[in-house]
């Protein structure tokens, strides 16, 4: 459904003034934009039988930068006026001071389109939209009768920015987001165990809501949480893993992505500091970062600088070849913006992140990498992970995982921890399946206390040495 376009510079001021505001606060800057954000967002919880919560935000605001060197001055506002422009700007003016640096250029244009231009929110009517959780809850209990709790929620949203610069280059971009989730309790001889699945991207709500899909992602959190009913204690112990595709290269994300961050790099703080053309990885072993994949939940047109993203080899054939990066701390190392400079909001500065974070994908047939795993751990499914970013350590919880003796995949195991560090771990990676794939599109990133979506992939891989914290002996 098409929907009323966001235009500040009609509604709530000038663009004449606004840009001329914006040349007095980046006066002697390196760089500085203005950022207007109009978002709306809409969450449904349909939890054990009843509709829990059911939540509508709407919010739009403006921040406003000066970049000079190392120093950013950084001032926002919900109120979009010429008024609270000109006080952002007096802050901004703070931390550059006098200046005395040259203005970059503008980022080049994109004729790219990489998502419709839908208001996911009013497509659907909101009595639709409890129906079919309603249904889920409905289709898991009459599907097994071990089910005791159903959780089922819809998240929707639609950002609408505008990046003005102070040679008064102005992109905008319309980002539509949408995701289903579903997770299942199920009871058997007393034990409880819980199993999830879901997915979305920036596509139309309609897809999400057929009964197809969400019925089959409904069957997958109920078969996760039968198979975690029969799970033995996990052992522990180094041992060689095998990681199954998709969802599991968030351990990719946060064990190598992040440390792959320009500002860490800069900063001198990360593991990969200063070891651009360096052997990382394994050979064979290929990581990019793309945030131009059409429609996916860490796609992006143009970054929140207004750079235009990009397809991004950050590691050839084991080889490091470069970071992630935002205008400022491209900049200061002296190489180009990669379009990565990204913000949860108008009320948060730019900073190097991620998009779609991926492992390109081998020749192994992904059986043939299960049945060379003597004594180890098969993990197709990851909760939540963390790592240092200074030394590249990870712990990661298993959602499901099983024990694999001779080739031989036997019980699943329940409580497995994988525990790493992400430079060893890629040069330990000793087999790649030929099935690469992205996750669903459910990843949220955090980092500096600011979330943005994003997305993660790789095929099946063999990592040798790898610590399993578990319950076992």
């Amino acid at each position: 459904m098409a929907h009323s376009p966001f235009r500040p510079f009609e509604d709530r001021f000038s663009r004449e003034s606004a840009l001329k505001v914006l040349k007095q606060a980046c006066d002697g800057a390196d760089d500085g934009e203005l950022f207007l954000e109009r978002r709306t967002a809409e969450a449904l919880v349909f939890d054990d039988g009843k509709l829990k919560t059911a939540s509508y935000d709407a919010s739009e605001g403006f921040g406003l930068r000066a970049v000079l060197g190392e120093v950013a001055g950084y001032a926002h506002s919900t109120e979009v006026s010429e008024a609270s422009l000109k006080r952002a700007c007096a802050t901004a003016r703070l931390a550059i001071g006098e200046g005395g640096g040259t203005m970059a250029d503008a980022p080049n244009n994109t004729n790219a389109k990489l998502y419709r231009d839908i208001d996911p929110i009013s497509e659907v009517s909101f009595s639709a939209k409890i129906d079919t959780l309603r249904e889920i809850d409905a289709y898991l209990r009459d599907l097994d009768s071990r089910v005791v709790q159903v959780s089922a929620s819809i998240a929707v949203s639609l950002q609408e920015i505008t990046v003005l610069r102070p040679d008064g280059a102005e992109v905008s971009d319309t980002r539509p987001m949408t995701r289903i989730n579903i997770s299942v309790i199920a009871e058997e001889h007393g034990r409880r165990e819980s199993g999830s699945a879901g997915g979305g991207g920036r596509i139309s709500l309609d897809g999400l809501l057929d009964p197809e899909h969400w019925k089959d992602k409904a069957r997958e959190a109920l078969r996760i949480a039968v198979v975690n009913l029969s799970a033995v204690p996990a052992p522990a112990g180094m041992m060689d893993v095998v990681l199954g595709p998709g969802w599991p290269g968030i351990l990719l994300h946060e064990a190598v992505g992040h440390g792959l961050e320009g500002d860490f790099n800069r900063k001198g703080s990360s593991a990969f500091s200063g070891r651009v053309g360096e052997r990382v990885a394994s050979k064979g072993v290929t990581v990019l970062d793309d945030g131009t994949i059409p429609n996916r939940r860490g796609s992006i047109t143009i970054d929140d600088e207004g750079t235009p993203s990009a397809k991004n080899i950050l590691i050839e054939d084991g080889i490091l070849r470069g970071y992630m990066q935002d205008r400022q701390n491209a900049r200061l190392m002296g190489v180009a913006p990669t379009g990565n400079g990204r913000r949860e909001s108008y009320a948060h500065p730019p900073m190097p992140r991620m998009t779609n974070t991926y492992m390109m994908g081998g020749d192994s047939a992904p059986a043939d990498i299960v049945a060379d795993l003597k004594d180890g751990i098969y993990a197709v499914g990851f909760g939540g992970g963390q790592v240092d970013i200074t030394n590249g350590k990870f712990v990661f919880s298993c959602t499901e995982a099983y024990r694999v003796e001779n080739g031989k995949v036997g019980a699943p195991v329940k409580g497995a921890t994988l525990i790493g560090d992400g430079a060893t771990a890629m040069q330990q990676i000793r087999a790649l399946g030929n099935d690469m794939a992205l996750d669903p599109g459910m990843g949220n990133c955090g980092k500096a206390g600011q979330w943005v979506p994003v997305g993660v992939g790789q095929p099946t891989v063999m990592i040798g040495g790898l610590t399993v914290g578990g319950a076992g002996g």
